[in-house]
């Protein structure tokens, strides 16, 4: 036979659920009841949907200026940074940077610094178009955004009029031109 203790607290416990659950339901009908009725708790709520909305609106542009600004600092140091003039010092860049950015892209950890990689191994190919259409068919479009975003920040890099594998190639049809 259950303790005379355990009987009363189970009880208590049991009524106060009861009683939370039953205040949980009224209150949503009473929220729901209020939003059918009362022109101003419509109004309120959607006056306080839409602030949400540009809030959130906001708090994106802010976080693609901050990225936009990353992005131009991380290019400028790179080429303050130099690249190899030799051409086997190119070859070996080259393959380096393009396994970081690989091993980079692969992880999804910094998709920032996997895109530099990218922008590095560019900067030294013969050919970047030709790169450019690799790239489009092998990166994750989080890092090839960023490379695009690199190489519209890069007035130096020579693409010439490449136009990409279709209309998302990800690089800005304002920087081929």
């Amino acid at each position: 036979m259950p303790n005379t203790s355990t009987l009363v607290a189970t009880t208590v416990g049991t009524v106060a659920t009861g009683f939370l659950v039953g205040l949980t339901y009224l209150s949503a009908i009473y929220f729901d009841h209020r939003r059918r009725t009362d022109p101003n708790f419509r109004k309120q709520l959607k006056k306080e949907s839409k602030r949400q909305a540009r809030a959130a609106k906001d708090e994106a542009q802010a976080q693609a200026t901050k990225q936009r600004e990353q992005v131009k600092m991380a290019v400028k140091d790179v080429k303050d940074e130099g690249f190899p003039l030799d051409v086997e010092e190119k070859e070996a860049y080259f393959m380096t940077e393009v396994a970081r950015g690989e091993q980079l892209s692969m992880d999804g950890s910094d998709n920032l610094e996997a895109a530099l990689c990218f922008y590095k191994a560019l900067k030294v190919y013969p050919q970047p178009p030709d790169l450019i259409s690799i790239y489009d068919k092998t990166v994750a479009k989080p890092v090839l955004d960023l490379l695009a975003e690199m190489i519209a920040a890069d007035d130096d890099l020579d693409i010439g009029s490449f136009r990409g594998g279709g209309s998302d190639s990800g690089i800005p049809s304002e920087r081929l031109d």
